[in-house]
């Protein structure tokens, strides 16, 4: 187990770094580790991977993301300025934008790396959680059945559903914080 854990860690870290993006490393967390310790072992992989691609490209590519990114959300500079760890959690947890780009753009806000890193575990917690748990609800399936369930049985059962329904309020909540903000 710890073996497991250790290779799954190094795995979602590089898969960060190769600009992968998050829903495969979370149904698999969930699918190996259940939606708890999935969800836990991903958020760690997962801002570990994030800080150092942060990190990597601030330091190699910065007036590279400068260049495509600041016109585009110069609007946005202005609200990180005045409180960059809320307007950073908001960011995370709204969501919205591939994930690779979400690591790459606070560049542009020169966001601190104590706010990008805890911005980022508090963030994106809500919706790992989902997603871990949608991992753990398809192994649950997989375990009950001794035949290849119906899509039908698949997505009425609780162990889907529920996630799914988490995941749509996620959107909506989402989707009103960014139009408050």
């Amino acid at each position: 187990f710890v073996l497991v854990s250790i290779f799954f860690f190094i795995f979602t870290v590089l898969w960060v770094l190769l600009l992968g993006f998050c829903s495969p490393i979370l149904l698999m967390a969930g699918f190996i580790f259940g939606k708890w310790i999935g969800s836990i072992y991903s958020i760690i992989g997962l801002t570990t991977g994030a800080t150092l691609l942060y990190l990597i490209v601030g330091y190699f590519f910065k007036d590279l993301v400068e260049e495509k990114f600041l016109k585009r959300f110069s609007k946005l500079n202005k609200k990180f300025k005045e409180n960059e760890f809320y307007f950073f959690l908001i960011y995370r947890f709204a969501g919205g934008i591939p994930f690779f780009l979400s690591n790459i753009i606070p560049i542009i806000f020169n966001v601190k790396i104590k706010n990008f890193i805890f911005g980022s575990l508090l963030g994106m917690y809500p919706q790992i959680f989902v997603w871990t748990a949608l991992g753990e609800g398809l192994n649950q399936i997989i375990k009950k059945n001794t035949e290849v369930p119906k899509i039908t049985e698949i997505l009425f059962s609780s162990e889907i559903y529920l996630p799914i329904i988490g995941f749509l309020l996620l959107i909506i909540l989402g989707v009103i914080i960014k139009n408050i903000f």
